[in-house]
């Protein structure tokens, strides 16, 4: 029986994808600021009417928003210390040191806790609201914040490595713990505070200019994190911390060695033990902060590929049955008809579209990708279903300027013949025939409505380097914006 699909799922839209950090802005990456609402502003005349944007939460060293040390928290690395600045917490000097890479950012941070914690005994409404988020989010908070204090105090070595009673939470050793790093634990719990009001400033703008909010959820967490720390029995690990199997895909057409991605797997049967609560308030939280969910590699929910935590590559494993439909009925006992979008990208089994079919769930079709094969590649725009959300290109593609560019002259033929209208230059044919698809929704990258070419690609797939860096000069110009929504109106995106 196919479920009902998520009301916001069944009107025509279009939307931009962009990551917070990719927003122009004087600190060393974009935050929840001023330049956020600008970009708001520009979807609103544009005729979009949706913001995508990656994983929030805390990343590691590498700056992956897919490898996150919580599935619960935000990046702190996104607050807007200007903020901190017009409250008296943090001098301008300190926020101006940051913007002059002078200081980390974890510097003004500890720096803007102090100020915050010595008004808060004197501000009534502030302390009371402190309070109660705290006791909202206990769930995930307390762990999460200790995890982030010990992990500094032990120089940011994964948790596995640290000494045997913090690894393995020996309660006499963590409530020492807490009172030992009372202070970094307390600007932890002032840092997602804060990360959440200034998201609900975001939230409240674009709900008010008719923007929804399209997150994404790694279907995975990392070793190395707050979830796997805190709840091992969930996860493929053992005694020692280390992992007895994890993630990855086969070979396959893109890689005769097949991907290691290192993520532990789930346990199960001991998740649906619990009642999946630890995944019914991960997915809960995410839908406080936005309208709409991209499931990363939703192929996992069906079967996954286990990998012995000892091999390098992809090459020795087994595909092992997941517990997906029982997790996902329980979500739908709770929400109702799923605001979720399945990444089915690469190899899809008749038994995961099965999966997609009945709960009402739509895929993803990339341009890109639509030129391998014959006239039945599925994301020719021919071939596009209206159920189901159409990309030129996502975060771990190439430009489309860039891709075509690196095309041969065959491939590059056959995108003209199919998308040729006189006068423009790609990558506007693929924005254009993107935004005419009967797929439910369409979603143009940034780089790709400025016309970029490789040099401002997001990621590389299986690199760790020069990744997750790319920024906008400036936000869109009017030209730009008429431009875009006079085609949004003509392909009947505009709501």
């Amino acid at each position: 029986m196919t479920a009902p699909i998520h009301p916001l799922l069944t009107k025509r839209r279009a939307g931009v994808l962009l990551h917070f950090t990719s927003l122009p802005g004087p600190m060393p990456a974009g935050v929840l600021g001023t330049e956020a609402l600008v970009f708001i502003d520009n979807l609103a005349v544009g005729g979009f009417r949706v913001w995508q944007f990656l994983p929030l939460g805390p990343t590691h060293a590498h700056g992956s928003p897919y490898e996150s040390l919580s599935s619960f928290a935000g990046n702190p690395e996104l607050l807007d210390l200007r903020e901190f600045v017009a409250c008296h917490w943090l001098p301008q000097v300190i926020y101006q040191a940051v913007c002059d890479g002078q200081i980390s950012t974890l510097q003004a941070r500890d720096d803007a806790a102090k100020g915050f914690f010595k008004i808060l005994d004197h501000d009534r409404i502030l302390n009371a609201a402190f309070v109660q988020f705290k006791q909202e989010n206990q769930y995930w908070l307390e762990d999460y914040s200790l995890f982030i204090a010990l992990r500094e105090a032990h120089k940011q070595l994964p948790w596995w490595l640290w000494p045997g009673e913090f690894a393995h939470r020996a309660p006499s050793a963590l409530q020492e713990a807490r009172q030992v790093f009372s202070q970094q634990i307390n600007r932890v719990f002032f840092e997602q505070f804060i990360f959440a009001k200034q998201w609900q400033r975001i939230q409240a703008y674009a709900q008010c200019k008719n923007i929804l909010l399209f997150g994404d959820l790694p279907i995975y967490a990392a070793h190395d994190s707050a979830d796997t720390w805190s709840h091992p029995e969930l996860f493929t690990l053992n005694q020692s911390g280390c992992c007895e199997f994890v993630a990855g895909v086969p070979p396959d057409y893109f890689s005769e060695t097949g991907q290691r991605w290192g993520n532990p797997l789930y346990h199960w049967q001991r998740l649906q033990e619990q009642d999946f609560l630890w995944w019914t308030a991960r997915v809960n939280i995410q839908l406080r902060r936005m309208q709409l969910l991209r499931i990363d590699h939703f192929r996992g929910f069906e079967s996954y590929w286990a990998i012995p935590g000892d091999s390098k590559d992809g090459r020795t494993g087994q595909w092992r049955q997941a517990l997906g439909q029982a997790l996902l009925n329980r979500l739908q006992q709770q929400l109702g008809p799923l605001p979720f979008v399945a990444e089915d990208l690469g190899i899809i089994t008749p038994q995961v579209r099965a999966l997609l079919e009945e709960f009402g769930l739509p895929g993803m079709k990339i341009l890109q990708f639509a030129f391998a094969g014959d006239a039945n590649n599925p994301y020719l725009p021919h071939n596009h279903d209206r159920h189901s959300v159409v990309y030129t290109g996502t975060h771990d593609n190439d430009t489309t300027l860039g891709w075509y560019q690196d095309c041969s002259a065959d491939i590059q033929r056959k995108v003209l013949e199919y998308f040729a209208k006189p006068g423009e230059e790609m990558p506007w044919p693929m924005i254009r025939s993107a935004l005419a698809s009967v797929a439910t929704m369409a979603i143009i990258p940034m780089q790709d409505l400025l016309s970029l070419g490789g040099l401002a690609r997001m990621n590389r797939p299986g690199t760790i380097e020069n990744n997750w860096q790319w920024r906008m000069n400036e936000l869109i110009c009017t030209e730009l914006n008429y431009r875009l929504h006079d085609m949004n109106q003509l392909y009947g995106r505009i709501t």
